[in-house]
């Protein structure tokens, strides 16, 4: 027996070995196995089987592969990775090659984690649940009730609860009773410090009796080694991560649980985008097993399909303890007599919270000092040289892009005009700064300051987080880390700098993604209290400022559904992204063009679609490579998949994606 293979170390073309006579277990498609090459040896994929095969056409000798390197067991798993392949229109290799490093020698890399072999009932901690979270647990018991009676794929769960409710202590439950059915549990959770902290919080829980791993950008070598050597014993666990778990080859899957489900910060930035939320759904429908989505902004896409597609919608519409902070919009007054970034009502707010020792977040979705720095004397403005962006000014003196990691020090004169430094104008507003005037206007607080730049540092981070847990810190200054998954019971005001930066973003869906960050941020205030307060500051009215209250939030389905389906946007339609990508910028133009005029005659045959571009997005240019995008509009996602079928057969010269269902 021959088999075709193809390398999983990137290399393209095909290779012929010989399957040795001696190996024990049948060999089959999407098997990984290791191959001589020169005078190494390489993981390769199996792509296809020949029983015979004439040597002679060959111009090389074939040689023998040299073991079979079983995945762990799944039966779905080959069909999910072809699905998915076929969905984000890629090379199903690339999801095989995600898991090269973990197949190489695995002798003497046992996980340090097994699980006992009495009763899965050994939790002795149990959490005594609200009347609310009870109701909420018991329909969940019953969904996998119906699973053992029947033999079909459950319906998404999605969980609608306000933030504080307790929506923690149902994932617990729901992974207590997956262990105890002796299954693997998934929590997915949109950012890496999340997953950090839930990871902690799980083992704290189960107490070592049962393996929780983490599996994420942030997880150590051995761990994940520890976690796939796991995998193939087809024990109980609990796994928790961002995407990397749900690649995996996982035996014995019980439960998917995505929390903040509505976040984008699901979908991955790398090419290709996958979509983690959407993956998991696929998978579930393959293994026949429930989904839970939970959040205080559940996305439209998941309303729409309760309303639409019988998806289950549980509430919990009371916090766990304390009140729903009291809501204040407060227009930014460029009169204002301090700063115009720090309105009367945030100072004297901030003032009193200090005095009665309670705490304090302030949250602005920008961190370093400025914008963007310009001379005054030219209007120049610093840029980057590889991407179409100003650079942000951090101090001291440093400017940086945040797409490339470009940095540098800001010049002592202009490059222009040769005006000197004091000249020139740091524009717009960054988590630097709102530390900066904090520390004028409170020098005797403790500020401290949560973004990439400092949450990049475990150690440093997590210092942050236990001195805002004992009370050391007054106020808190960060970006998106701050507005989800933490729980400070001393904060009883937050403060948001500028509520509508976003806001007018070119996208359909910008008005629902600041909403909920909105309400993410706003629910930090007043977990454990009664006089929690949120000051909202924006530049200028809005309708989505009628909604901050999150008890409102499914009045902003309506409204915003509305909106949608009158200009056919998802969730009413599905929508896909095109990308064009290259070094020359004519070059990116002109085949985004021609691939938009080809669409248009295609729309003549097949008259579901609606194009939308070519357009250079906000920021076309990264590290030297230019971009732009075509979107495409259908009521069904195989017609735009035909689409971008056809398009791939064209000669480009640009390198092109294709991004179901973009998130921004």
């Amino acid at each position: 027996m021959f088999v075709k293979v193809r390398l999983l170390n990137g290399f393209q073309q095909s290779l012929t070995y010989k399957i040795p006579a001696h190996w024990q277990k049948k060999t089959n498609l999407h098997d990984i196995i290791s191959v001589p090459l020169q005078k190494r040896i390489e993981l390769a994929y199996i792509t296809q089987i020949l029983d015979v095969f004439d040597q002679k056409t060959e111009k090389f000798t074939i040689k023998e592969a040299l073991e079979q390197q079983p995945l762990p067991p799944d039966s779905t798993y080959h069909n999910f990775v072809k699905l998915l392949a076929r969905y984000y229109y890629v090379d199903e290799l690339i999801f095989y090659k995600r898991l090269a490093h973990y197949l190489d020698s695995q002798e003497g890399k046992e996980s340090p984690f097994f699980p006992p072999e009495q009763d899965a009932s050994y939790n002795d901690a149990q959490v005594q649940l609200t009347a609310a979270q009870a109701q909420v647990m018991s329909e969940i018991n019953r969904m996998f009730d119906e699973i053992k009676s029947a033999s079909r794929v459950p319906v998404p769960i999605v969980i609608h609860g306000v933030t504080g409710s307790g929506k923690t202590e149902i994932y617990k439950k729901i992974a207590q009773k997956c262990i105890a059915q002796k299954k693997i549990v998934l929590l997915l959770l949109p950012e890496v410090s999340l997953a950090v902290r839930f990871t902690q919080l799980f083992k704290l829980f189960f107490e070592e009796q049962t393996p929780v791993f983490g599996f994420h950008s942030a997880t150590s070598k051995q761990e994940k080694r520890a976690l796939w050597q796991h995998l193939y014993t087809e024990q109980p666990a609990v796994i928790i991560g961002v995407h990397l778990p749900l690649l995996l080859p996982i035996p014995q899957l019980g439960a998917i649980i995505i929390d903040e489900e509505h976040d984008v910060g699901y979908q991955e930035k790398k090419i290709p985008r996958i979509h983690t939320k959407e993956a998991a759904l696929l998978r579930a429908q393959l293994t026949k097993v429930p989904v839970i989505l939970g959040s205080a902004t559940p996305s439209l896409n998941s309303l729409y399909n309760v309303e639409h597609k019988g998806w289950r919608l549980l509430e919990l519409k009371e916090r766990f303890k304390g009140a729903f902070p009291a809501i204040k919009v407060v227009q930014l007054d460029k009169k204002n007599k301090h700063n115009f970034w720090i309105s009367k009502e945030l100072e004297e707010n901030i003032r009193d919270r200090i005095k009665k020792k309670e705490q304090t977040i302030i949250f602005l979705n920008r961190r370093g000092y400025s914008f963007f720095v310009q001379c005054l004397g030219c209007d120049y403005v610093f840029t980057c040289n590889k991407c179409s962006v100003s650079l942000t000014y951090h101090e001291p003196m440093q400017l940086m892009c945040h797409y490339c990691g470009l940095q540098k020090n800001l010049p002592p004169t202009c490059p222009d005009c040769k005006e000197p430094e004091k000249h020139f104008l740091k524009k717009g507003i960054g988590t630097q700064q709102v530390v900066t005037l904090l520390q004028k206007l409170f020098p005797h607080a403790c500020i401290a300051r949560a973004d990439l730049d400092s949450t990049v540092n475990k150690k440093k981070w997590q210092q942050i987080v236990d001195d805002m847990q004992t009370g050391n810190i007054d106020i808190l200054v960060g970006t998106q880390t701050i507005t989800k998954g933490y729980h400070f019971p001393r904060v009883t005001l937050v403060g948001i700098i500028w509520a509508d930066s976003n806001i007018h973003f070119p996208f359909y869906a910008s008005a629902e993604t600041t909403l909920a960050q909105i309400i993410q941020v706003a629910g930090r205030a007043g977990r454990e209290t009664e006089n929690g307060l949120v000051i909202v500051q924006t530049m200028a009215p809005h309708p989505i400022f009628s909604y901050i209250n999150e008890q409102d939030y499914l009045k902003f389905y309506a409204y915003e559904s509305a909106y949608r389906k009158e200009l056919r946007y998802p969730p009413y339609v599905r929508f896909a992204e095109i990308e064009f990508r290259h070094e020359n910028e004519d070059i990116v133009a002109h085949d985004a063009l021609f691939c938009a005029e080809f669409i248009q005659k295609l729309m003549c045959d097949h008259g579901n679609f609606v194009l939308l571009g070519p357009a250079k997005p906000p920021v076309y240019k990264i590290q030297n490579v230019f971009m732009q995008k075509l979107y495409i509009k259908s009521p069904a996602m195989q017609d735009i998949i035909y689409a971008y079928q056809q398009i791939d057969k064209l000669t480009l010269r640009s390198k092109h994606f294709f991004t179901p269902n973009p998130l921004a």
